[in-house]
Order: C-alpha cells, then structure tokens, then sequence
C-alpha cells in the first residue's frame, strides 16, 4: 500500500532545503568567523585559535560561565527530583484532574518565554526577595521542570507493568519495587530529562535577563551585553562554544531516550 509522503508533493523538497539553509547557515558561517584572525566579526582575515584562547582566559567570562554551570546545575537537580516525583505520582493511578495537572505542568512550554519573565519578576519582589542569582536559580528551576518530566514520563508510560506485578507477587513493599525495578528502569528517562533541563537552564536568556541582579550575570547575558558595545570574534567564540555544548547534551539526551524506548520493548 503506497503511503503519501511530503516529498510527493511538488517543491517540498526544495522549500525544505531553503528552510534549513535559511536556519543553520547563519550558524555555521558564526562558527567559521569565531576563527578569524582580524577583529572584524564579519570580514575573514586568516584563521586562529586566538579568540578561543582569550575566551579560556578572561576572568569576566570564566565568572559568568561559573553562574551559568552553577544556575543550571542546581536547577537541574530540583527540577528533576519534582518531575520525576509528578511523574511517578501521576503513573501511580488515574485520578479526577490528572489530565488538568499534566496541562499544568506543561504550561510553560505553551506560555511566551518574556510573559514567563515577568510574572516572576514581579512574584519575586512581591514577596520581598532581592533579585539575584538565587532568583535565577528558583525561576530557572521552575522553568526546567517540564523539560525533565516530558523524558521521565515517557519512559514510565513504556514500562512495562508486567515486572512491577512479578515484584508484588514476590513480596516485595512498595518501597523495594521502586529501588529494586522502577527506578533502574527509569533511569535512562530521568538522566535525559535532567540533560534536557541543564541545557535548557544553561543557555536561557529572558528569564535570566529579568530575574537576575548585579553579580550574577550568566554567560547568555554577558554575550547580549558584549553585543552593545560591538560584534566581535570573541562572541562568537563564546557563542560557538555554547553551540557545541548544547548539541552535545541533546544528542546524548535524544541518544539515551532512544535507548531506552528500545530497551522497554
């Protein structure tokens, strides 16, 4: 039986094309003047790894990539703790408003990023709070949760009940069935969530931009400030750095979900 495929209709596979030049060939001519040897971010003048080199050594840019990783590793940590715990909560029994929560916790993945920003702006000195890296931290973690709980989710909707059943007709608590089967099987989910949630956190910018005070500038703002005074080839070195790092968790993050949907089959 034939199946309609995009490529069957006339000028998909060209205005696919133009699509992803449109999309990735600004990215790869920034990665490419990251390497010019000149100060001008858009004439090539020869090749160097000079501007990686200033990168590496630059104490303002080594501080805010300490905000970052340390914004983004404590915001990974929380918010995979509560979305494996709302996803195990929500896989335990179906219940009135499950489909409700499991909206809610998706909502800011549908709500603008900017409007996000703001509310928690304005919570953060409703209650008093001092905007800083700790509000970073308590905004970021929120922000990440559906990221981690999506992967974790999933991978609990693909265990198969079967082995949870073997472990109660064995005796075992249900405290025992968790260490002992649910969670070495969710760990793949868990540890892609948790991938998903750190890069997310690590290269947000609006949040960041609103909720965070003197002292805890990240490295999307110090990139956004730089881009004030001028484009240079050292933002495009930080810019291209950030890129690889992020390819590299997703990757491994989709690698791993993959994993383990083959793995529960």
């Amino acid at each position: 039986m034939a199946t309609n495929t995009l490529r069957r209709f006339p000028g998909a596979g060209l205005t696919a094309l133009a699509f992803f030049i449109f999309l990735y060939l600004p990215i790869i001519v920034l990665i490419g003047l990251s390497f010019n040897s000149g100060r001008s971010a858009t004439i090539w003048e020869g090749f160097t790894f000079d501007w990686y080199y200033r990168v590496m050594d630059n104490p303002d840019i080594l501080r805010a990539a300490q905000n970052s990783l340390v914004v983004a590793t404590v915001a990974t940590i929380f918010s995979t703790i509560v979305a494996t715990a709302a996803a195990l909560g929500m896989d335990r029994a179906r219940f009135r408003g499950q489909n409700a929560i499991t909206s809610l916790i998706a909502f800011p993945l549908i709500v603008p990023e900017i409007v996000t920003a703001v509310a928690s702006l304005i919570f953060f000195i409703s209650i008093g709070l001092s905007i800083g890296l700790f509000t970073v931290m308590l905004a970021h973690v929120v922000f990440c949760i559906p990221f981690a709980y999506l992967p974790i989710k999933a991978r609990l909707d693909g265990m198969p009940p079967a082995y949870r059943e073997a472990a109660a007709d064995l005796y075992a608590n249900e405290w025992r069935t968790f260490t002992r089967v649910t969670l070495p099987l969710l760990w793949p989910g868990v540890i892609a969530g948790a991938m998903l949630a750190f890069i997310t956190s690590l290269d947000d910018f609006v949040i960041t931009y609103f909720v965070a005070g003197p002292g805890a500038s990240t490295l999307p703002i110090y990139i956004f400030t730089s881009l004030r005074i001028g484009i240079s080839p050292e933002v495009n070195a930080i810019s291209a750095l950030m890129l690889v790092v992020s390819i590299a968790f997703v990757s491994l993050s989709a690698w791993l979900g993959r994993r383990s949907a083959r793995s529960a089959d």
